[in-house]
């Protein structure tokens, strides 16, 4: 089953180390963004998939796409065009000092993208499902409008749609909230995930009894949430909740719920006591989740398989996940030793 994401792909400008902006006299320079990530993790696990997006026609440009088809993603429904590829600037936190991010996308050639840029038909020729997310339609009106049209084709279509819900406060900035936006995209979403604060942010839902801060997140919590979120969109069929508990910087507790109407499915947790690098770390996830609801018979499977993708992947430096089935599922068997295969 041919796999489908749509959003905005940047280029990613890190500090060396743990240096902080102004210290650092060098970048390095990667790509990464939201469902580009998603795009990367799902042909990793040998899930063919396309990656839509908007970009410039330099060759700034050309270096992203071959990065992109290096992993094996399809780019050939990318539309070119623009002024610019997006730009995101990271500084990596360390124990009690948290890790940066600096937006610099507005006017890129995503954000400019207009109704009618995507023939959605052609994109959907094939596809079983699509995936977006809510930094798409918080770049931009047109993001937004293209986003919502490409959820209504594929819903015509039959195909499964799925969202991370990814509330980004710093990127809501066009004269409209998020409150006003994701509703009527949320309602052609078939899987919806979200962590412990976007139900409340985006849909005003919120998990009662969560500390977040002090690192204590329970479970059973976000069992109303889910349910509060059915009623609310009757298309949705599972809700799932990444859980992670931040003790510092680099030490955070990593696991994740599912609700899928009827039963609550709670996943291992793991502590992740080294990060190398948790940009992308949701992304993870949400391609874990995918590749395990359309491979494996039940959903506590296909989640434990999603939670164990990303706990790998705060190991991994950079946007895109990489790592293989057979390593994740190793984790997922209990070996988490790290020894040396040889």
């Amino acid at each position: 089953m041919k796999a489908v994401t749509f959003g905005e792909i940047m280029l990613r400008l890190a500090t060396p180390g743990y240096l902080r902006f102004s210290q650092s006299t060098e970048f390095s320079a990667t790509f990464g963004g939201g469902e580009a990530n998603v795009a990367v993790s799902l042909a990793n696990f040998g899930i063919p998939v396309d990656f839509v997006t908007r970009i410039p026609e330099n060759d700034i440009g050309q270096a992203c796409i071959m990065d992109l088809r290096k992993y094996g993603v399809n780019t050939n429904n990318i539309v070119r065009g623009g002024g610019r590829l997006g730009i995101y600037f990271l500084e990596n936190g360390a124990v009690s000092r948290g890790s940066k991010v600096i937006y610099d996308r507005a006017h890129s050639a995503m954000a400019d993208i207009k109704s009618g840029m995507v023939d959605w038909d052609a994109v959907f020729e094939g596809a079983g499902w699509f995936h977006w997310t809510g930094i798409t339609p918080a770049i931009s009106q047109g993001a937004a409008q293209v986003c919502l049209e490409a959820i209504q084709k594929a819903n015509e279509k039959g195909i499964t749609v799925s969202c991370d819900l990814n509330f980004r406060k710093n990127l809501w900035n066009y004269g409209k909230t998020a409150g006003e936006v994701m509703p009527a995209l949320v309602a052609g979403t078939d899987i919806i995930l979200g962590n412990e604060e976007d139900a409340q942010m985006v849909l005003g839902i919120k998990a009662e009894g969560v500390d977040v801060i002090g690192g204590h997140l329970e479970a059973a919590a976000y069992e109303s949430v889910s349910k509060q979120i059915m009623a609310r969109f009757p298309r949705c069929k599972k809700v799932i909740t990444t859980l992670r508990g931040s003790v510092n910087a680099n030490h955070n507790s990593w696991s994740g719920v599912l609700w899928d109407g009827k039963s609550l499915y709670e996943s291992t947790t793991y502590q992740i006591t080294h990060i190398v690098d948790r940009v992308g770390g949701g992304d993870s996830f949400m391609a874990g989740l995918i590749y395990g609801l359309m491979t494996y018979p039940n959903d506590r499977q296909a989640l434990d398989f999603a939670v164990a993708a990303s706990c790998l992947k705060h190991t991994i430096y950079g946007d895109f996940n990489q790592v293989t089935i057979d390593e994740v599922e190793k984790l997922m068997g209990g070996d988490a030793s790290g020894r040396v295969a040889r």
